[in-house]
């Protein structure tokens, strides 16, 4: 029987924990007064666990590294997830885009199934457990010294401290100066997963506002699609967020001159759109054009629609040219900002970067360098795009180090 000393208390950590226990004594440390504290807010609140498609689809949803991150997918797949949770009492039901949350709608109930198994398999959970310093011999962690002063002694150690997104979680990139003080190289962190900032200041009018089934795209100087994507997005004070926004967030890093374009009316080309408008300016030809675009758009959008195809708005529709019409179907389908970046790497919900996956042993977590160190979770340079992706990943990771002590 080991002794496994596991430093951070999130989705990964928990797991590793777990694992670790069947046949070895396990310690968890996490600096927080509590375990979960990223999980708790993740999903708004309610968790969005895993995701319902086929393992092997999962790949196409990893940007970072997919390939170091086959052994542990395949070994603790969604599937597992599920039945981990189902059989610990926490119903999950399936949303869009085959998105799995608790039926509950609480994060809460993940993380309470989560601390129920570690007590049950005797797992000693130290809160408030800050790392100072890890102590190395002969490629070896001999102990770790933690900020209270504590030494804290084991055979086998697992970094599972997260990225530097929501540092008042505790996510606060200190995972990485850890890694990098035994000897590891660290991918530099980035914001992934993140809302978009545009320049135009009136993008704040239409604040609040939720669209479905749009197309958003992020092209360059050179009008190349850098990304696009169909679905959600949420219009804020300052850009755009939502999972079409964030998904393409990484797509930004360190560019300039990008613009972003948002297709209203995606499952119709111009003609058909034309079409169409011409059908409801027929319904509403005596009516303002302000007053003719209910049925097509959002009503928050209407103004701005208008303002930008250039048309007069207090315009009678039966005096509306075609040359009008058509600039007004280009701007349904061509909406456009000019982007000012993202924002602060704080309030992405994960990061692109972290440890080196090429000094890590993808079959079992293992450092290549620090012979009884093994990692999980967003630590390491894997990341995913929304959809329980990401989660899935800290598990799969987790299980995966936990097993191979």
């Amino acid at each position: 029987m080991k002794k496994v000393v596991i430093i951070g208390g999130g989705p990964s950590g928990m797991m590793a924990a777990i694992t670790a226990s069947d046949n070895n004594k396990v310690i968890l440390l996490d600096k927080n007064e509590k375990l979960g504290k990223k999980l708790f807010i993740t999903g708004k609140g309610r968790c969005n666990v895993t995701n319902a498609k086929d393992i092997s689809d999962f790949f196409e949803y990893i940007p970072t590294n997919p390939n170091f991150l086959y052994s542990a997918l395949y070994t603790f797949t969604n599937e597992n997830t599920i039945d981990f949770f189902n059989s610990r009492g926490v119903k999950l039901k399936t949303e869009r885009g085959d998105r799995i949350f608790p039926q509950s709608d609480k994060s809460s109930d993940i993380i309470k199934a989560l601390e129920k198994e570690l007590k049950s398999k005797g797992v000693e959970i130290k809160l408030n457990s800050n790392v100072e310093k890890i102590f190395i011999e002969n490629k070896q962690i001999d102990y770790i010294k933690l900020r209270s002063g504590e030494i804290i002694k084991g055979d086998v150690y697992i970094l599972c401290t997260g990225g530097c997104s929501y540092p008042q979680t505790g996510s606060n990139g200190e995972g990485y100066k850890i890694a990098r003080s035994v000897g590891h190289s660290i991918i530099e962190p980035k914001p992934a997963l993140i809302p978009i900032e545009f320049k135009e200041q009136w993008v704040k009018e239409l604040q609040g506002l939720s669209l479905r089934n749009v197309e958003f795209s992020i092209i360059n100087e050179n009008k190349k699609v850098l990304y696009e994507n169909f679905g959600e997005m949420l219009f804020t004070h300052f850009g755009v967020s939502g999972p079409i926004v964030l998904s393409g967030s990484r797509f930004i890093n360190n560019k300039t001159n990008l613009k972003a374009v948002i297709n209203l009316k995606p499952a119709l080309n111009f003609q058909e759109l034309d079409n169409r408008v011409q059908k409801d300016f027929k319904k509403y030809c005596n009516k303002d054009f302000k007053n003719s675009l209910q049925d097509l758009l959002p009503k928050k959008i209407i103004s701005t629609i208008i303002r930008l195809s250039n048309v007069d708005e207090n315009k009678k529709v039966n005096l509306i040219t075609k040359e009008e019409r058509k600039r007004l179907v280009r701007v349904i389908q061509n909406l456009t900002f000019s982007i000012k970046g993202t924002r602060p790497i704080a309030e992405a919900i994960v990061t692109v970067g972290g440890i080196n996956t090429k000094e890590i042993d993808p079959s079992t977590m293992k450092s290549k360098i620090i012979e009884n160190l093994s990692f999980a979770g967003e630590v390491i340079d894997v990341d995913a795009n929304t959809g329980g992706y990401n989660i899935q990943i800290a598990l799969s990771t987790g299980f995966l180090a936990g097993s191979n002590i």
